[in-house]
């Protein structure tokens, strides 16, 4: 086991958590709260995973995507979302630390599964940083979102009604 890599990431997973909960307790919007509070579950799904890891346990991780989670917030959230013409600058603020945290997320995980010197150890890094990307994704988006909300709002709408 990567036992440094492991702790690293727990750590990281802690961190990320607790933002999302100041995060999701200082927005203001419907969807912004919904996104940060998916964002916790998440990240403690994660955190569960690699403190049974760093336990010796032996686990499988399940890959999940959050990407299909948010479209159905998307969905329920539109008329209120539209109602929004600014965002509130610590909401804009929180988008972008969040948008730090998924990337250095990402990489982390990517380079620990580069690095894992077993095939379980890969297989889950390789989840995590998929669901770190995924993440980084709907925080994109999100930001376009306060910067142009109708421009976001049509893309998105194209992407559910298509996808």
């Amino acid at each position: 086991m990567m036992k440094d890599a492991i702790e690293t990431a727990i750590k990281m997973e802690t961190d990320a958590i607790a933002f999302y909960a100041e995060a999701a307790d200082k927005t203001s919007h419907p969807f912004g709260k919904e996104m940060f509070k998916g964002f916790i579950k998440d990240e403690s799904r994660h955190l569960k995973i690699l403190q049974d890891v760093f336990k010796g346990c032996d686990v499988e991780a399940e890959l999940v995507r959050p990407s299909e989670t948010i479209k159905t917030v998307f969905s329920e959230l539109k008329n209120e979302m539209m109602q929004r013409v600014k965002a509130l600058d610590t909401e804009y603020e929180a988008v972008n630390i969040a948008l730090g945290f998924e990337k250095e997320g990402f990489d982390f995980y990517s380079n620990a599964a580069a690095a894992a010197p077993s095939q379980n150890e890969r297989v889950l890094f390789e989840k995590l940083a998929l669901e770190e990307n995924d993440h980084y994704s709907i925080l994109l988006e999100t930001q376009k979102f306060l910067e142009n909300t109708g421009h976001w709002y049509m893309y998105e709408e194209r992407g559910i009604i298509e996808g």
